[in-house]
């Protein structure tokens, strides 16, 4: 448990859009600390979508600027934003955040820049020449009570992110590390958007024995609408 006063004090859970057909929510991530630190984690889903083949389009809600919005904050007020990966879904509205620092695993980054075709469609989200990166190589502590976990095999160098909160405890967002409950297993399969299904299940090992080490109270995974249904919701948050 988190008993640091300027560590993470909320996490809010934000749904942008849903995949009704496949029960998926598609959700970005808030932490405030107690000295007034905001760090976004992803940036949800472009104004101009492109489906995955295969894929129905996503019904849209508000998105993540409107749900600052309801929090009084805007863009401005942002201090970093974790990119757990640039997948269309998770990295948006990256532009919109010039004034933060953005985080990201340096591989990814790496691979992103090269021209690597499946994240080309919204490269003038996260490659703004306004943006300012902090690259990382593997696992991170970015605050007191906020780590930053490399979880490639989804896609490489995924990250995942351990929150510990002064209440809930140590709150795990697997992200796309583990994007259904069902998965959480050792010696899962891999979906069809997953890229290394032997990277991902190291990764998927290497955060069971997380949850077990650091007593974790919550995992939320990354598009499970069963447990989504479960969860608070922005304005609720987590403490």
């Amino acid at each position: 448990m988190n008993t640091n006063t300027t560590g993470p004090q909320r996490l809010y859970l934000m749904q942008v859009a849903s995949i009704p057909q496949r029960d998926l929510p598609i959700v970005c991530y808030l932490v405030q600390t107690g000295d007034g630190t905001n760090i976004l984690i992803d940036s949800g889903l472009p104004l101009d979508i492109h489906p995955p083949a295969g894929m129905p389009m996503p019904i849209m809600g508000k998105n993540v600027l409107e749900q600052l919005d309801e929090l009084g904050l805007s863009a401005s007020d942002i201090d970093l934003l974790v990119c757990t990966h640039f997948d269309q879904d998770h990295a948006g509205h990256h532009a919109e955040f010039a004034h933060a620092e953005l985080i990201v695993q340096r591989k990814h980054y790496e691979l992103a820049r090269s021209g690597f075709q499946r994240f080309a469609g919204i490269r003038s989200q996260w490659d703004d020449p306004a943006l300012h990166y902090r690259l990382l190589d593997g696992d991170t502590e970015l605050l007191p009570g906020l780590e930053l976990i490399e979880t490639s095999g989804h896609v490489p160098g995924h990250q995942s992110v351990l929150v510990r909160l002064p209440a809930t405890g140590p709150v795990l967002l697997a992200i796309d590390a583990v994007s259904q409950q069902t998965a959480f297993t050792p010696d899962r399969e891999a979906s069809p958007a997953d890229m290394d299904q032997e990277t991902l299940r190291a990764s998927t090992r290497k955060l069971l024995d997380t949850v077990q080490r650091e007593q974790v109270t919550l995992t939320v995974f990354g598009h499970d609408g069963t447990q989504w249904n479960t969860l608070k919701k922005l304005p609720e948050f987590y403490s």
